[in-house]
């Protein structure tokens, strides 16, 4: 059975971009395939989300990005995490750890 898909909460896609590239470069589609892959389909990014996220992001230093061919032999750009992004992904999988504990913790007090 395949999950429900869900909206991603404020701050996660970021988290989730740089995750996706944390084994290698991807291009646009590799990593939304990704973020659904890893996340097994509670979380579908629309290039409408995903393409401006990843400019902001490139522009912060977290990722770099250069031209290649994709598995179609089409021009397609390909992203990869920088050591400011690999930085940025330590501090953002401990910031999420933090709120998913403490949230976890939320639902179990009575």
């Amino acid at each position: 059975m395949k999950p429900e898909s869900t909206e991603l909460l404020q701050g996660t896609l970021d988290l989730l971009i740089l995750k996706s590239l944390a084994l290698g470069s991807l291009h646009g589609l590799g990593i939304s395939r990704r973020i659904e892959q890893i996340t097994h389909g509670t979380f579908v990014v629309k290039p409408g989300s995903l393409f401006p996220a990843l400019h902001r992001m490139e522009e912060q230093g977290w990722l770099q990005a250069e031209w290649g061919a994709s598995e179609a032999n089409r021009r397609a750009k390909y992203y990869r995490l920088t050591r400011a992004g690999q930085r940025q992904l330590g501090a953002e999988t401990e910031r999420w750890s933090r709120i998913a504990g403490a949230i976890g913790r939320a639902l179990e007090a009575t």
